[in-house]
């Protein structure tokens, strides 16, 4: 089923609007609370073996979309749609946080952080060469782990003292044991198939106060995906995520020995519950020199992940006067010691 947002008032296309949390129309500027089934709502259904390919409701074209895709526009009259189909039953999410940066702002905040690169091409930093940027709401598994542990370990703590002419070093043994429950709420694993894993993890944290009950209307204007990997698939990355910071608080249990042999260490966690969850991301896709550059921004948070080109030109005029800098600071140091020395 096609879910096309038509507005009530002019009967032109709606979208979501990010400033005030609703559906807005593009022509009259009527705004309509998202609810799942707002009025003027146009639904079409298509064959099964018509699952990459339909017909828009609004102009008529036929539009070919890939397995994963539920929602997207129409590359002639841009009308935003859903594939509902795609959003039910176990691929239905039950969380979302929605944009509440707009296309414009993600335009001019990416264009001010181009700028910033110290090593970033002036070229580069005009921003003018933005192929596209598109607003996805991206896949993501948001898991409840629970990690109960026990630790077997022997600690030493080293005295040294003096008595008489001799030195003396008192080594301690101890036999150390920590039980330890930890919890871990919403650890998030991106369940895209084409999304850089690295690039998802930098881009956090989102704001899982803004979390909402999944709906559809959210979606409009928007490109979104289904997953690709289910919870239990992605557990193992899950579990990667919170090691090192399991590991941070076991040795934060154990401060105060000189040395730590660990004996034992049983570590075991379990998914207490996961959250199918669609998280907004800006796509910016940017040509210089010939090559394309992909950027990635929190849809929420405005923070920005991607690596711009280096200009060697400048990094090699900054080691340059780094050079200079501390050749001239040499020469002082230098010539003060000498200095010194003769007034000595």
């Amino acid at each position: 089923m096609i879910l096309h947002y038509k507005c009530p008032n002019c009967g032109n296309d709606m979208r979501y609007d990010t400033a005030l949390e609703t559906l807005s129309c593009q022509s009259c500027g009527m705004n309509e609370e998202i609810t799942e089934h707002p009025e003027h709502l146009i639904t079409a259904t298509f064959e099964e073996n018509e699952v990459k390919e339909y017909n828009c409701n609004n102009c008529g074209a036929i539009l070919i979309t890939e397995a994963e895709t539920t929602a997207t526009s129409c590359n002639f009259c841009g009308a935003g749609v859903v594939i509902a189909d795609r959003l039910s039953g176990h691929l239905a999410p039950a969380k979302v946080i929605p944009f509440t940066i707009s296309k414009e702002q993600a335009m001019e905040a990416f264009k001010k952080w181009c700028k910033k690169g110290f090593f970033t091409p002036t070229e580069f930093m005009t921003a003018d060469r933005i192929k596209s940027i598109t607003g996805m709401y991206v896949p993501f598994w948001l898991y409840d782990l629970n990690s109960s542990i026990q630790v077997n370990a022997v600690g030493t703590k080293v005295r040294k003292y003096t008595r008489g002419d001799y030195i003396y070093t008192e080594t301690n043994y101890y036999d150390i044991f920590r039980d330890i429950n930890l919890d871990y709420v919403k650890v998030p694993v991106d369940a895209s198939e084409k999304m850089n894993d690295d690039i998802m993890d930098k881009l956090e944290p989102f704001p899982y106060d803004q979390l909402k009950e999944f709906k559809t209307p959210y979606l409009v204007g928007y490109i979104a995906e289904k997953y690709n990997f289910t919870d239990d698939e992605l557990l193992p990355r899950a579990k990667n995520k919170i090691s090192t910071n399991i590991d941070s608080y076991i040795r934060s249990t154990l401060s105060g020995y000189n040395s730590l042999t660990y004996q034992d260490k049983k570590i075991n966690t379990q998914n207490l519950k996961s959250h199918y969850t669609l998280l907004p991301v800006w796509m910016v896709s940017y040509d210089y020199k010939q090559s394309e550059h992909t950027f990635a921004m929190n849809g929420q948070t405005g923070k920005i992940v991607g690596k711009p080109p280096i200009s060697y030109g400048k990094m090699g005029i900054w080691f340059a006067s780094m050079s200079i800098s501390l050749f001239i600071l040499f020469m002082i140091i230098l010539f003060l010691g000498e200095a010194f020395g003769e007034i000595q």
